[in-house]
């Protein structure tokens, strides 16, 4: 019987716990835990409450205090845990490659910061995360190098970290769940009168929704009304999710509904008619893949990331994340079924490589 550890104790919402939970979904189909000592260290209990009688969850709550108290965990706590115990596979599921004694270290990083750039009008949204966000490529190269392998969602993310780091035992693996699908019986009643586009993200403001919502401004002035956009968000989460209600909020055509379960977000993708995703910084863009699995319309920036995870898709165009314009042209074109897409292909990635969890879970755990 093997002894794995699963950290990933800054992990509490969005894409990253999704990530968490697509990692513990793979052990539990494939009966991994059965046979073995699975041990998973969280921030909450109750974000992994589904787990509980079927892994070790030991919650952390102190974790997310402070990134004092985040460093300490990584740095100093894991070590003393780690040093008495026979631990045959550490596996940090969150960018920090932590302090510890195993006999295999593995790192996931799918924290995008390093590569942010950082414009000082943002810090109003988050200056703590902003000023981390400096140091996060510093953070990123402690221990790096005692690592089995490093983990990463994207090839272009591999070139810059082997650059950037020294490092070339780096593993690109795509965040994809073994189960697309989600089936639910709850069905969230939105007005199906109206050609429906989404945009599933978290507020942070890489996440561009300002572009989504200017382009419904230019679709108003054009007289275009039968269309429905709906965010992820009520202007509630934080200062910059207030900041897009109060300035777009008396939009008809936008409808602000929060932040929902995964459940729930799938169902909604089984009815609207069209994905938009403008974020301007992704390690992957996980609702790109889930809303492939529709086989309905996408509209996604033209960026490295989305062309890496659109991969082969014959329904998707991309535009200029930062142009309202073209993306209320792409926008009118659907709502009138005009649109003319175009053909995207999958990017031939090199070993090694994972295509799904399952595939990870081999290298890591054999």
């Amino acid at each position: 019987m093997k002894t794995i550890v699963i950290s990933g104790i800054n992990l509490y919402e969005g894409g990253p716990l999704s990530v968490f939970k697509d990692c513990l979904d793979s052990i539990i189909k494939s009966k991994f835990n059965e046979t073995n000592n699975v041990v998973a260290f969280v921030y909450k209990k109750e974000l992994l409450i589904d787990y509980a009688d079927k892994i070790t969850v030991i919650e952390l709550p102190k974790s997310r205090g402070s990134y004092l108290f985040r460093l300490w965990y990584e740095y100093i706590y894991f070590y003393f845990y780690s040093k008495d115990k026979t631990i045959d596979v550490w596996f940090s599921l969150h960018d920090i490659t932590p302090n510890v004694k195993a006999k295999k270290r593995y790192v996931y990083c799918h924290n995008p910061s390093p590569f942010l750039k950082t414009e000082l009008k943002n810090i109003k949204y988050s200056y703590k995360n902003f000023l981390f966000s400096l140091f996060y490529k510093y953070i990123y190269k402690i221990n790096i190098k005692k690592n089995t392998a490093v983990i990463v969602q994207q090839d272009w993310i591999r070139e810059e970290f082997m650059k950037m780091y020294k490092v070339n035992n780096v593993i690109v693996a795509e965040p994809i769940s073994n189960n697309e699908k989600v089936s639910i019986n709850n069905r969230i009643n939105i007005n199906k009168d109206k050609f429906q586009f989404i945009y599933p993200a978290y507020p942070r403001f890489f996440k561009n929704f300002e572009v989504i919502c200017e382009a419904c401004k230019v679709l108003e002035k054009q007289g275009i009304g039968d269309f429905e956009v709906i965010l992820t968000i009520n202007g509630n989460e934080n200062l910059y999710s207030h900041e897009i209600k109060k300035k777009y909020g008396k939009l008809s055509n936008i409808k602000f509904i929060g932040l929902l379960k995964r459940e729930k977000l799938f169902s909604l993708y089984e009815t609207v008619d069209c994905l938009i995703f403008s974020s301007t910084l992704e390690t992957w863009g996980l609702p790109i893949s889930e809303f492939k699995g529709t086989n309905k319309a996408i509209i996604v920036a033209n960026l490295p990331y989305a062309k890496e995870t659109v991969g082969t898709y014959d329904k998707v165009n991309f535009f200029d994340p930062y142009n309202a314009i073209v993306l209320a042209e792409l926008m009118k074109n659907e709502i009138s079924h005009n649109n003319v897409y175009t053909r995207s292909n999958r990017i031939e990635i090199k070993q090694p490589y994972a295509k799904n969890w399952n595939s990870l879970l081999r290298f890591v755990f054999d």
